[in-house]
């Protein structure tokens, strides 16, 4: 390998050495018990649960169906989940009778939809133990069957036509609370304002760690005579 540069190659060679070394120790666990990219995805995942917080709005827009009967047949296709959703609709108070397929629940549209954001806000205040002791079953998995459960229901509500508590169900109770207290169950949430120190070192961290990797090949190809020109017009 021929070196034009010397000096611009060793350079570039030390930028890509120290990179690498970087690179190697952001993967020992030495934050906090954990690699550097497992701490980053912890700290914004921490800062975001406070601005995810709908479980208010949600339950308050749920209590407009109060009174609102319905019934619904689920869990035609997969009954996998049946004897847990069971016992889910039973410890609230519905109705479940067994159908060739699935079940049949009914009760009152505005309860379910209220016992659901009940269950969601307490998993986003990480107080999973309550549903444990409720439903006695693990409380990701009561969260999971309450997800998949209110997704059957939208569809059934669908094909009785009934689009205003479906498009809830949908919009509101599914992605505004079970999925919001679901994915941050388990993350104590922080104020941004709290943590400008971290979060500005880490927006200038990642530019200038980008910039390293870039000037440290840009000069090795540099050293060795490599360059970017641009290429001649042929004239005809």
């Amino acid at each position: 390998m021929i070196i034009y540069n010397k000096k611009v190659f060793f350079q570039g060679m030390a930028l890509a050495v120290t990179f690498l070394s970087v690179l190697y120790y952001m993967f020992t666990p030495n934050f906090n018990g954990t690699n550097a990219f497992h701490a980053s995805d912890n700290l914004f995942n921490s800062i975001s649960k406070g601005s995810t917080y709908y479980i208010p709005q949600v339950m308050a827009e749920a209590k407009e169906f109060d009174g609102k009967a319905f019934k619904a047949t689920i869990f035609a296709d997969d009954q996998t989940l049946v004897p847990y959703a069971r016992k889910i609709l039973m410890k609230n108070g519905f109705t479940v009778l067994n159908t060739d397929p699935g079940i049949t629940v009914s009760g009152d549209l505005g309860v379910l939809m209220v016992r659901a954001v009940e269950d969601s806000d307490a998993m986003f205040k990480n107080n999973g133990q309550v549903l444990a002791q409720k439903y006695a079953m693990d409380e990701k998995l009561a969260m999971f069957v309450w997800w998949t459960m209110m997704k059957e229901i939208k569809s059934s509500l669908n094909q009785q036509k009934l689009f205003r508590p479906a498009i809830f169900i949908d919009k509101g109770i599914v992605k505004r609370a079970i999925e919001v207290g679901y994915n941050y169950y388990g993350i104590k949430g922080q104020n941004a304002a709290e943590r400008w120190g971290i979060l500005l070192f880490a927006l200038v961290f990642y530019v200038v760690y980008t910039m390293w990797w870039g000037y440290g090949i840009f000069f090795m190809c540099e050293g060795l005579g490599l360059e970017m020109t641009p290429s001649r017009k042929k004239e005809i």
